[in-house]
């Protein structure tokens, strides 16, 4: 009998590999502008040794891998920038047709994410807000998409969702969206498939490196702004769709 349950959880693994993608393929509090700059990678190439913000980080609760930076091109790297706006320090803005996060700094700068965002006909724009965070949170996809893959059944709300680790779509780090006190059901959260990264491919859902991720869960305060900007070649949703 434990083989026979032990066989059909495989399965069950196996089935949700399959379309794990939809999500997954889903003002700075400690670090000074100064450092975060410190931190940035300039022209980096990716024939060089893997850099220290995107080495592997066996501290992490589950331990997670070096970034496969081969399959991320060079422009999407973590760095600080010169950005000039009239946005507030400590505003998140997302760059959609371009593909990048910028994190508004002082003094006309910001540090750059290269991300990846919702495919056509689910990406999205507007006004919202950090409404909180969760290291290493449990994946519950939407109802919608459920109905969309029934294959996501197992993970579902009434089985509980999906347990954090290295395979859950939401990765490392999530930060949770709401605009107008209402939950988007979208996030910003991380991702181990480098290889998505500047592209769109998700279900609206902003992903970054789980490098990435980390470093903006620890300099982004709840109730931060975030402001999506649209992009004109794509179909939108509403952000409570």
């Amino acid at each position: 009998m434990q083989d026979i349950i032990i066989a059909r959880r495989t399965l069950v693994v196996a089935a949700l590999a399959s379309v794990l993608a939809s999500c997954a393929s889903s003002g700075p509090t400690s670090s000074s502008a100064a450092a975060i700059a410190a931190t940035a990678t300039i022209s980096p190439k990716p024939s060089s040794p893997t850099p220290v913000m995107y080495a592997a980080m066996p501290q992490e609760r589950f331990p997670i891998p070096a970034v496969k930076l081969a399959q991320v091109d060079p422009r999407y790297w973590r760095q600080a920038v010169d950005y000039p706006t009239d946005k507030k320090v400590g505003t998140l803005i997302v760059d959609t047709p371009n593909k990048f996060l910028y994190h508004v700094l002082p003094g006309g700068r910001a540090v750059r994410y290269g991300i990846g965002v919702g495919r056509d006909g689910f990406s999205w724009s507007g006004r919202a807000t950090v409404a909180y965070k969760r290291a290493w949170p449990k994946w519950t996809p939407p109802d919608e998409m459920v109905a969309r893959d029934p294959r996501l059944w197992p993970v579902s709300k009434e089985n509980g969702g999906m347990p954090p680790g290295l395979t859950n779509p939401l990765g490392a780090r999530a930060l949770y969206i709401h605009q107008g006190g209402k939950d988007t059901l979208y996030r910003l959260h991380g991702t181990p498939e480098a290889f998505s990264i500047g592209k769109a491919v998700s279900s609206g859902c902003i992903r970054l490196l789980n490098q990435d991720v980390i470093d903006l869960y620890n300099n982004v305060r709840d109730g931060s702004t975030i402001v999506v900007l649209p992009d004109p070649s794509k179909r939108e949703q509403h952000p409570s769709a």
